[in-house]
């Protein structure tokens, strides 16, 4: 959709949007139809997968963290998720707060009391409520939610914010495959992969608002009694958190998302205080520094326990099932947080994706689980144990009988929850749309509320129909083909860096102040720089000029045995002209029409009431690398040409000093690059002005 169409216009990528949608209903039928076989086949799948590939999926998890962690350590930490002069989008605590809340903010209500109750109650190895049974609960929690997770979630954002916001690719998980398929992505295995991903995220959300609205339905019974525990009850809660999803989904990412998280972590924030006030707090801030420490000297042999000689089903049923159903919500996840990262460095983004909410979840972890275990063994809070393994949903509310305020607390929590899942839901709803319309940035309205209105459908229909635990184990089960992908990207991103290296080098060794050029291109330069095109000229700039220059100089380079080949995109107003060389990194260089806001000191020469054009627009150059940053809108052939020739010049260095390339003529290169190319209809020549940046 081009920016100046009307907000309702659709963006939806059929080949795409239609699959999904279609399976998303017959799933939902056949699992109303009969659940209780939809409910053998998924679980018999995943034990299968958990059986077979459990140790595939400890082993993916290992080389994801330390993949990431390798990156933003290196000197690569420094590139910027988008071009060199992109500032960040949103501040640090507002981007914090938004990748956190979509992230496992629900998670963290759910399991900060429960998980370490029952391990203590039940442990792995040793025996049950003891001293050691506490250690073993609270290192388990920590690793179970600690730098893995993140690792997960953030190698997805990093490459798909590094291949959208430096090179120019769709922000969609079909641009993960972009260093294995190339320019296939955008047919039908693309198609297919972004497919899977808008199912996963689909059925993801769907089952967890079904488990979440328990949790609301036990906390409202809490406080009020004479509201049941009952499924009716749980369909009105998912009909209230799905409107309000849906007038957050509307208003947007930075109206509606935003300023719901940043409320998601002041209520977080002050239930923590609260606790850890009137708790043990010197017990709690014990216990953190030491279930840190005992996590981090503990982390590489977790990592790789499998149980491999005591085989029993605990490691499938916890940590095989939170590392699976993590790397099953990946592309929803990564994808949002690759979204709210444009202008971060590599290393920025690392830091703030994992190390900041893992020792925010340590804390989370340390205030309410250990909370609830010094009540068992201390103060003999015994029943707490039994209430948690009869009914997960109500540990935290529970935990909270032993302390001041109790209702207060519990209603608060009940807030804290829906709000939760309301970003989770409406900032899924943006990914989906986002992904249905091909990475499309900016879609209308109707296509998120569309997205938002059917998660909540299917929650309902499958908690009508007894489908969930159905679901959430095929919601599992898919992560195994996106484990596969999420290595193939990880090759792919490392590849993709080390020949950005190269080509910075490349780039430093023919730096040419090309923008001083003599003649009448001085003018030009001025023009483009206080007068605002509208889209119309733009458009037609690229599609006659910038295209008929594309086409001269590629007919010049086959005669020179340089296969090259040019393409006009009308939908996205892109330009541009491949040279492809056999066991070599293509050459592409492409123009593209980009949307800027007006600024203010354009008023004087455009109406700033006129809302049609508050928009205008450049022609900028980009290369496989990503934007240039700088507009060509108003050069004549002779000015494209020589610029395509400047960065052609370039890349051929490029392959003379990257490992492996075979041994090329430079003197033979240039030679051909400054021979005139044949006159035109009008007789000009091109390749005679000074190189240009």
């Amino acid at each position: 959709m081009t920016a100046n169409n009307p907000a309702w216009k659709s963006t939806i990528l059929v080949p795409v949007f239609a699959p999904a949608v279609i399976v998303t209903l017959l799933l939902v039928i056949g699992t109303i139809a009969n659940p209780e076989l939809a409910g053998q086949a998924f679980s018999a799948t995943l034990g299968y997968i958990t059986r077979t590939f459990g140790w595939f999926y400890m082993l993916a998890v290992a080389i994801f963290l330390v993949f990431i962690v390798l990156v933003a350590s290196s000197r690569w930490g420094n590139i910027k998720l988008g071009p060199d002069h992109a500032e960040p989008q949103y501040s640090f605590p507002a981007w914090f707060a938004m990748l956190f809340s979509a992230g496992y903010g629900i998670a963290l209500l759910f399991f900060g009391v429960a998980e370490p109750v029952l391990h203590y109650a039940s442990p792995p190895v040793g025996a049950p409520e003891t001293l050691d049974a506490a250690k073993q609960a609270m290192q388990i929690a920590y690793f179970h939610w600690g730098f893995h997770i993140w690792a997960i979630y953030g190698l997805v954002g990093l490459v798909l914010a590094y291949f959208s916001f430096r090179h120019g690719l769709p922000l969609s998980m079909r641009s993960a495959l972009y260093p294995l398929i190339g320019e296939r992505i955008h047919g039908p295995i693309g198609h297919v992969v972004d497919v899977f991903a808008i199912l996963g995220t689909l059925f993801g959300i769907a089952t967890t608002l079904g488990l979440s609205v328990a949790q609301i339905n036990a906390g409202m019974n809490y406080l009020w009694p004479s509201i049941p525990v009952a499924t009716w009850v749980q369909i009105v809660a998912i009909a209230v958190i799905t409107g309000l999803a849906l007038i957050s989904v509307v208003a947007g990412l930075d109206k509606g998302v935003k300023n719901l998280s940043i409320l998601n972590m002041v209520l977080a924030v002050a239930l923590m205080l609260f606790v850890f006030i009137v708790g043990p707090s010197i017990f709690i801030l014990e216990a953190f520094l030491q279930n840190t420490g005992s996590y981090l000297n503990n982390i590489v042999e977790r990592t790789f326990n499998l149980q491999a000689y005591t085989r029993s089903d605990w490691i499938g049923n916890w940590t095989l099932f939170i590392f699976g159903w993590t790397i099953a919500w990946a592309p929803f996840v990564g994808l949002f947080i690759a979204k709210i990262s444009r202008g971060r460095t590599i290393r920025q983004f690392v830091f703030g994706v994992m190390f900041v909410p893992t020792m925010f979840t340590f804390l989370w972890f340390a205030i309410f689980g250990d909370t609830a275990l010094h009540l068992i063994m201390n103060e003999g809070y015994t029943a707490l144990i039994g209430e948690v393994q009869n009914d997960t949903a109500i540990a935290l509310f529970k935990l909270y009988e032993r302390l001041p305020l109790t209702n207060i607390v519990s209603f608060i929590t009940v807030i804290l929850i829906v709000t939760f899942f309301v970003t989770s839901s409406d900032s899924g709803s943006l990914v989906i749309d986002s992904l249905a319309s091909g990475g499309a940035m900016v879609t209308p309205a109707w296509q998120r509320a569309f997205w938002a209105i059917l998660e909540g459908a299917v929650a309902s229909a499958l908690l009508l129909a007894g489908g969930l635990s159905a679901l959430q184990t095929m919601t599992i089960a898919s992560a195994l083909p996106f484990a596969i992908i999420m290595l193939i990207a990880a090759v792919g991103m490392w590849r993709a860096l080390v020949i950005e290296r190269h080509q910075d080098a490349s780039l430093r060794h023919h730096m040419q102040a090309s923008r001083t050029a003599s003649g009448n291109l001085w003018k030009k330069r001025l023009a483009g720089i206080v007068n605002f095109p509208e889209h119309e000229a733009v458009q037609r700039f690229i599609e006659t000029t910038v295209n008929e220059s594309m086409q001269r100089l590629a007919r010049n380079l086959e005669t020179q045995g340089w296969p090259a080949k040019v393409s006009y995109d009308p939908d996205l107003v892109r330009s541009y002209i491949e040279v492809i060389k056999p066991d070599q990194l293509d050459f592409i260089y492409e123009i593209r029409l980009r949307e800027y806001a007006r600024p203010s000191f354009a008023f004087p020469q455009i109406d700033p009431g006129d809302s049609r054009e508050a928009s205008y627009y450049r022609a900028e150059v980009f290369l496989r690398r990503g934007g240039q940053t700088y507009d060509i809108y108003g050069y004549d052939q002779q000015e494209i040409i020589s610029d395509i020739l400047d960065h052609f010049e370039r890349y051929l260095h490029f392959l003379h000093i990257s490992p492996g390339s075979l041994p090329w003529n430079m003197a033979e290169h240039d030679e051909m690059l400054h021979q005139p190319l044949p006159p035109d209809a009008a007789g000009s020549t091109v390749g005679e002005d000074p190189p240009r940046a």
